[in-house]
C-alpha cells in the first residue's frame, strides 16, 4: 500500500468508525458488531502510525459520542476515557509485559471484574448528597442527566456514613454502568414493538436511549440497573487498591459487582476469564468481556494514559456466540405503523443456550450488501446476545444460488404500494386501513394528546378490533350503544360515555387531530406548526415539499412525510369523512392584542419564574409573534428561563438576543 492508497482507506475507516460512533451512542442504534468496530480501529490506528496520518480529531484520539444538544452539558475533571480492548490471551501478555516495562521490579497485582454491557456514567456527590449524575459522552464533556439518574433505584440519593469520617473528600466522584437485566430489555421489547417503534437491537442500546430522554418519568419506568466500577481519590488519602476500593463503595451503599477478585499474575486471571466466560450465560445481565486493571491505586499515575485509554487497565472481550444453519426463506413483516422488517426464516439451531427459528435482516440494503438469499448457509449471531441476527454468508460461491432478494412492490398484509422517504433504508405502508397497524393508530389516535376519548384504552380497542367493529380510526364515530355493551365490562352507562366521549372528540381543534392522524414525524410541536401557518386542512392537503419545508419546524424528510401521507387516496377519503361528520377542519384565530411581535421568532428554553411555556407561546402569538423549536440564524429572540441548556449556549454563538421574563414582559407592553 503506497501513501496514496493509505490516505484514502484512512478517510474510509475514519468515516465507518465516525458513523458508527454517532449509530452506537447517540442514536442507539448499532450498525456493526463490537469486533467489527474494534478491528477497524486497529487497522486506522495502524495505518495513521505507519503512515504518519495521525490527526487531533482522526477517532483513534477520541471517545464515545459526542455531548447532545437536549441536555445541558458538563466538564468531567478527570476525562472519561474508553478501555483498549483485546480478543486474545498473547495480547493480555503482551499488555503485562508493556506494565512491568514500565513498572520494573516494584510488585504489583492485577485485579478483574466482569465487563457489563451498557453505558457508562458518571456520579458526583457533595457531603453525602447527589448532585450530579452524567454521560461519558466524548470522555471530557458529557450530559447532565442528573433528574434521570435519580430515578435509577440501585443509585442511593445520599451515601451510607459521614463521609468526613470516612478519611475521603466531602466531594466523591464514582464511575459505573448502567445497564438492564435480559427479562427487562425483552419485555421493552415487545411494548415498543405493541407501540410501533423499532425494537433495541440490545440492552446496551436501550439502557443508553432510556438515559437520554427528556421525560424522567418515563425513564422511572424503565427496569435501569447500575453497578458502580471506581472511585476517584483527591488525595493518598482512602483505599489504595482497586479491590478495596469497591470495597468500600459497597460500605457507602452503591451495587459493586460480585464478579471482582485479586491476581497474584497475569495467568491467574487468564484462568479467572475462562471461568467466567463459562457461565456468562447464566446471570440476567449481559457481559462482553472482562476487564482487568492494575490493582495498586499508587501506580496509576506512573503508569499514565493514552489519548483516550489508561495504560493501566485493558479489557478482554468474549467472542459472540455464533451457528451456521440453513436460511430456507425470507418473509416480511407489517411493524405497527407500517415499516416492512424482512425476516430470516432458518433451520432451527441451538445459540447461547435457546433454539433460534427466524431471525431479523434488518432492511433491503442490509439483505443486498450481505448478498443474502433464500438456500444460502448463514452464520447467525445473537446481538448482545438476545436478538439473534444473520452475519454474513457461508457459501456465497455455491453453484446455482437462487436469485438476489427483491422487496415487493405492495405491502403483503393489504397489498397497497409501499413507500420509502428519500434518504432512509426501511420501506413502509402508509395506509391506516392495513390490518397489523389498525390497532395502534387507533390507540395512539385516541390518546390524550391527540383526540383525548375517555374510556377508549387499550383493552377496548383491541375488542373493537377483534370483533369486526372497527377497521380504522372513522369507525368509531359510527358505533352505537347496542354495539358495546356486550363488550367485556362495558355496562350501559360505560358504553353510552363512551359514545359521548367520542362524539365531544370533533370538537378538538385542528392541530390534535392532525397529531391523532399518526403522520410518521409529525409530532404534537409539528403539527401544531402546520396548523398555525396554513389555518385550515385544505392547503395542508395540496401543500407541496417547498412549502413544508419554509416552516421553521420542518425538515426535507418530514416534509416528504406528510406530502406522502395526503398524497395516499384513502388518506385524503379519510380527512372528507372527518369533513362529513363536522370535524374542526379550520383553526381558531388567535385573539391579538398588539402586533409589536409582528414577524418576529422566538424560542423558548428553561423554565420561567411565572409564566408556563404555554402561556409564554400564547402571549407571543397574541401580540403577532411567532414560536419556533430549535435555534438559527432566522430567530429573532430567545426567552430563556432557569436550567436554560444547549438553546442559550447556541444563542449566544448565533448573537440572537436573550430575554428574561421581565424584559419580555417590558417589550409586549411597548
Amino acid at each position: 500500500m503506497n501513501q496514496k492508497q493509505a490516505r484514502k482507506r484512512v478517510e474510509e475507516l475514519r468515516d465507518l468508525i465516525d458513523r458508527a460512533n454517532k449509530a452506537y451512542y447517540d442514536e442507539a442504534r448499532p450498525f456493526i458488531s463490537d469486533k467489527e468496530f474494534d478491528e477497524a480501529l486497529k487497522e486506522l490506528n495502524a495505518l495513521e502510525k505507519k503512515f504518519d496520518l495521525a490527526s487531533p480529531d482522526s477517532p483513534t484520539r477520541r471517545v464515545g459520542g459526542t455531548p447532545s444538544e437536549s441536555f445541558p452539558d458538563v466538564e468531567h475533571p478527570v476525562p472519561m476515557l474508553s478501555l483498549d480492548n483485546t480478543y486474545n490471551e498473547d495480547e493480555l501478555r503482551e499488555f503485562d509485559r508493556r506494565v512491568r516495562q514500565i513498572l520494573g521490579q516494584q510488585n504489583y497485582t492485577y485485579s478483574a471484574e466482569l465487563k457489563f454491557d451498557g453505558a457508562a456514567i458518571r456520579l458526583r456527590y457533595e457531603d453525602g448528597e447527589l448532585v450530579l449524575g452524567a454521560t461519558r459522552g466524548d470522555g471530557y464533556r458529557g450530559d447532565d442527566i442528573t433528574q434521570n439518574i435519580k430515578t435509577i433505584r440501585d443509585i442511593p440519593l445520599t451515601l451510607n456514613g459521614d463521609n468526613k469520617n470516612n478519611g475521603i473528600s466531602p466531594v466523591v466522584e464514582i464511575r459505573g454502568e448502567a445497564y438492564m437485566e435480559k427479562e427487562a430489555f425483552l419485555r421493552l421489547n415487545e411494548f415498543r414493538e405493541e407501540q410501533g417503534l423499532s425494537p433495541f437491537a440490545n440492552p446496551r442500546n436501550s439502557t443508553a436511549g432510556t438515559l437520554k430522554m427528556q421525560d424522567p418519568r418515563e425513564v422511572a419506568r424503565r427496569p435501569i440497573r447500575f453497578f458502580a466500577f471506581d472511585l476517584l481519590l483527591n488525595s493518598a488519602e482512602g483505599p489504595s487498591t482497586h479491590i478495596e476500593k469497591m470495597n468500600f463503595l459497597e460500605k457507602l451503599g452503591l451495587p459493586v459487582s460480585p464478579y471482582l477478585s485479586a491476581h497474584k499474575d497475569i495467568e491467574e486471571v487468564i484462568e479467572t476469564i475462562h471461568k467466567w466466560e463459562k457461565i456468562r450465560h447464566d446471570l440476567p445481565y449481559e457481559t462482553d468481556g472482562v476487564v482487568v486493571k492494575v490493582n495498586e491505586e499508587a501506580f496509576r499515575p506512573e503508569l499514565g494514559n493514552t489519548s483516550k485509554a489508561p495504560r493501566w487497565a485493558i479489557a478482554y472481550k468474549f467472542e459472540a456466540e455464533q451457528a451456521p444453519t440453513l436460511l430456507s426463506s425470507i418473509t416480511l413483516q407489517v411493524g405497527r405503523l407500517g415499516k416492512i422488517t424482512p425476516v430470516a426464516e432458518l433451520k432451527p439451531v441451538q445459540l447461547a443456550g435457546t433454539t433460534v427459528k427466524r431471525a431479523s435482516l434488518h432492511n433491503e440494503d442490509e439483505i443486498h450488501r450481505k448478498d443474502i438469499r433464500t438456500g444460502d448457509t448463514v452464520m447467525v449471531e445473537k446481538a448482545g446476545e438476545i436478538i439473534p441476527q444473520v452475519i454474513s454468508v457461508v457459501n456465497p460461491d455455491r453453484k446455482n444460488r437462487s436469485e438476489p432478494f427483491k422487496m415487493p412492490k405492495n405491502c403483503p398484509a393489504c397489498n397497497e404500494k409501499l413507500e420509502k422517504l428519500q434518504g432512509e433504508v426501511d420501506w413502509r405502508c402508509v395506509n391506516t386501513e392495513c390490518p397489523p397497524q389498525v390497532r395502534e393508530r387507533i390507540i395512539h389516535f385516541a390518546s390524550r394528546d391527540a383526540m383525548d376519548i375517555e374510556g377508549l384504552g387499550e383493552a377496548v380497542v383491541d375488542q373493537l378490533v377483534e370483533n369486526n367493529l372497527i377497521q380504522t380510526y372513522i369507525d368509531l364515530y359510527s358505533l352505537t350503544t347496542d354495539q358495546l355493551i356486550p363488550l367485556e365490562r362495558m355496562a350501559e352507562k360505560s358504553a353510552r360515555n363512551l359514545v359521548g366521549a367520542i362524539e365531544k372528540s370533533k370538537a378538538q381543534p385542528l392541530d390534535r387531530l392532525i397529531y391523532a392522524l399518526g403522520i410518521r414525524f409529525v409530532g404534537k410541536t409539528v403539527a401544531r406548526d402546520l396548523t398555525q401557518d396554513f389555518q385550515s386542512i385544505d392547503p395542508i392537503l395540496n401543500a407541496s415539499n417547498q412549502d413544508l419545508v419554509e416552516i421553521d419546524s420542518i425538515g426535507p424528510k418530514i416534509a416528504e412525510s406528510v406530502v406522502k401521507f395526503f398524497s395516499h387516496e384513502k388518506n385524503r377519503k379519510l380527512i372528507e369523512k372527518f369533513r362529513d361528520l363536522g370535524f374542526r377542519l379550520e383553526t381558531d384565530k388567535p385573539v391579538k392584542f398588539s402586533n409589536v411581535l409582528e414577524g418576529k421568532k422566538f424560542v423558548l428554553t428553561g423554565s420561567l419564574p411565572s409564566l408556563t411555556r404555554k402561556e409564554a407561546s400564547e402571549l407571543i402569538e397574541q401580540h403577532g409573534g411567532k414560536t419556533t423549536s430549535s435555534v438559527s440564524k432566522n430567530t429573532d429572540y430567545v426567552l430563556a428561563g432557569e436550567s436554560a441548556g444547549s438553546k442559550y449556549e447556541k444563542a449566544e454563538k448565533l448573537g440572537i438576543p436573550i430575554l428574561d421574563e421581565s424584559s419580555f414582559m417590558e417589550m409586549i407592553k411597548g
